[in-house]
């Protein structure tokens, strides 16, 4: 990563929040007005230059606006973004309307993703390492301007469709906490404008598998990192005999 200035880093992280909020490529004035920058419109509209430069931003082409790269939405999840973790009172409520299925794997996972996706408002995925795979939460992405291009959407259904393959792909990562891919990192298999963030769990009973939350690059990290790692941690404390 590039060494930013303060006031770069400052511009990245406004631009970066105001495009999650809008999926609207952003302008200088907008962040003079909108974010308290202590810079003019053409400081913040040559800092953007710089940005772009950088490979944190790109131009669109149909507005002087700019957008995050995967490169700048990575290191504002990596660097600047602040997790808002889900109140205890959530917390309960979710793991209250799993209890009853603790003992059922197939609708525990299938009632968790459904969970999931009312819960981040996107597309909510979970798989086993048996291959099975759970998905909840189309009509969310319906909603979203990045998927009212038909081939975006179609690119995205396809991959549902070969999900076991990128499974495969994704399970290759070792981590043992939330991961957050985006661009050329979700590999051949998912090229288009998403973002994907996802946990591995394992089960008392030694079953492992993957859960998270397919989106825009755009999706509202602050909010869905932290409840995703929720979700992962809850398979693994209360499902019972599998």
């Amino acid at each position: 990563m590039h060494d930013l200035t303060q006031r770069q880093v400052e511009i990245l992280k406004a631009l970066i929040e105001e495009y999650i909020a809008t999926a609207e490529p952003v302008g200088s004035e907008t962040l003079e007005k909108k974010y308290s920058l202590s810079a003019s419109p053409a400081t913040i509209r040559n800092e953007m230059v710089s940005l772009t430069k950088l490979g944190y931003l790109k131009k669109n082409h149909t507005s002087g606006g700019r957008m995050p790269t995967p490169n700048g939405m990575k290191f504002y999840v990596k660097q600047l973004m602040k997790e808002k973790d889900l109140s205890v009172t959530e917390e309960t409520a979710v793991k209250e309307s799993l209890w009853d299925y603790r003992e059922k794997e197939s609708r525990f996972l299938k009632e968790m993703t459904k969970s999931l996706a009312n819960k981040t408002k996107a597309l909510a995925i979970a798989t086993t390492a048996e291959g099975d795979v759970y998905c909840a939460g189309y009509a969310n992405i319906l909603d979203m301007p990045e998927f009212f291009d038909i081939d975006v959407m179609k690119s995205l259904l396809s991959t549902m469709d070969e999900f076991e393959d990128c499974r495969k792909f994704f399970a290759d990562i070792v981590s043992e906490d939330v991961q957050v891919l985006l661009g050329d990192e979700l590999g051949p298999n998912m090229q288009g404008p998403y973002g994907f963030v996802f946990t591995h769990y394992k089960t008392p009973g030694q079953m492992t598998g993957d859960i998270g939350v397919l989106g825009p690059s755009r999706l509202n990290y602050t909010q869905i990192v932290p409840t995703v790692r929720y979700f992962g941690d809850l398979i693994e404390e209360i499902a019972k005999g599998w």
